[in-house]
């Protein structure tokens, strides 16, 4: 099975994830794409708003936990098959939230760029910037690393697409990629 684990700098993420945690709580009632459900029945749209709260709920968890007293002690996340897709979908969630509240005086064009020069932010914008890249950055790397597993979703075939490449990412250069 492939896997990734990425070194990360404590004193630059942990910042984050007081951010994150709070993203993530608000999450907990809220769905974070804005979706429209007047042309359900009223009774289906309860069962699929719940159904959709779920999954984003415990994708959320799934994300959160990578940032447990492990990860403190040593700075690593791991990122493996079986969690990319969840992964993926949590900090998708996360950053909808962080764009439609935090940063939605920014434009897309400039969120998706990253031609935004964090020092000219103001200081309210700097850490959800920081943190909306830095998820952003997480994305990519699973993509980059596991779009198969992704693709296929875990009931996939574990052979396609097999290139013997292991998945793992050299800690320092995905440190340095986090500072």
């Amino acid at each position: 099975m492939k896997r990734i684990e990425v070194k990360l700098s404590l004193p630059v993420v942990a910042p984050l994830l007081d951010l994150m945690k709070a993203s993530s709580d608000v999450l907990e009632a809220q769905i974070a794409a804005p979706i429209t459900l007047e042309d359900i029945d009223a009774d289906f749209r309860e069962e699929w708003r719940a159904e959709l709260l779920g999954g984003q709920q415990e994708e959320l968890h799934a994300l959160m936990g990578l940032f447990n007293s492990d990860f403190f002690i040593n700075g690593v996340v791991a990122f493996d098959e079986d969690n990319a897709e969840i992964i993926v979908r949590a900090c998708s969630a996360l950053r909808l939230r962080l764009r439609r509240h935090d940063l939605r005086v920014l434009e897309d064009e400039q969120l998706e760029s990253g031609g935004v020069d964090l020092e000219t932010l103001p200081v309210a914008l700097q850490k959800p910037f920081m943190c909306y890249v830095f998820l952003g950055t997480i994305q990519e790397l699973i993509i980059q690393h596991l779009d198969g597993a992704i693709l296929r979703g875990p009931a996939g075939d574990a052979d396609a697409g097999d290139d013997g490449d292991d998945g793992d990412v050299d800690t320092e250069d995905a440190e340095e990629d986090k500072n």
